[in-house]
């Protein structure tokens, strides 16, 4: 038996171990002081994604992250208004209205990070 002390999270335990010769069996390992479980992690609360609203999308061109949001629920924006802004490869990259109409929905906020092809607003 060979005596080892191990670090688990910051607390020392000591522990026997049997080397085992060639073509030995194994046998349980000898503790000297019980392992304590590691404790629990709560998993982190992720909100629930925006409901995309009807009419047209507005979507984001390249994967990045928004960091503007230039329009609100219920306001009227004429097709080439700026409506957010999109930061990918450290450029910021604007986006603009595809339509004219209403603001039914803001799905990505600051913040958010985007895939191509993500919702970012809706227009009818």
């Amino acid at each position: 038996m060979r005596k080892f002390q191990v670090n688990v999270n910051g607390k020392a335990y000591e522990v026997e171990v049997e080397e085992l010769g060639a073509g030995a069996s194994m046998s349980p390992v000898a503790m000297a002081a019980p392992v304590a479980a590691a404790p629990a992690v709560a998993a982190p609360v992720v909100a629930a994604p925006a409901s995309v609203g009807a009419g047209e999308k507005v979507v984001a061109p390249m994967p990045g992250k928004i960091v503007a949001v230039k329009v609100s629920v219920g306001q009227e924006v004429k097709e080439g208004d700026l409506v957010a802004v999109l930061e990918a490869m450290k450029m910021e990259n604007e986006i603009f209205a595809s339509a004219s109409g209403k603001i039914t929905s803001i799905v990505k906020q600051v913040g958010d990070a985007v895939e191509g092809n993500d919702v970012i607003v809706t227009i009818a």
